[in-house]
């Protein structure tokens, strides 16, 4: 699988899209289940792609330290409310 069928978007494609908006409109992310949630600060994190995990788990995890085929990407997460 090529990287072109693995990532939706980059960060140059993003900042485009984002500077074609009304700069005043709020950002979210997608909820645990549902609705939407606020996220923090983006951040760049190393993470390894597992596309055989269950789609509950994500298709990328964070990596650990030997980890092989690790690459660092920009992420955005979520703000999880404890309620």
């Amino acid at each position: 699988m090529s990287e072109k069928d693995v990532f939706h978007s980059t960060v140059g494609q993003l900042v485009e899209f984002l500077k074609s908006l009304p700069q005043d409109l709020p950002v979210l992310t997608s909820g645990y289940e549902s609705g939407f949630e606020n996220f923090y600060q983006p951040g760049i994190i190393k993470v390894k792609h597992e596309p055989e995990n269950m789609y509950y788990e994500g298709e990328f995890q964070v990596a650990e330290d030997g980890d092989v085929g690790t690459f660092d990407a920009v992420v955005l997460r979520r703000v999880v409310r404890n309620e």
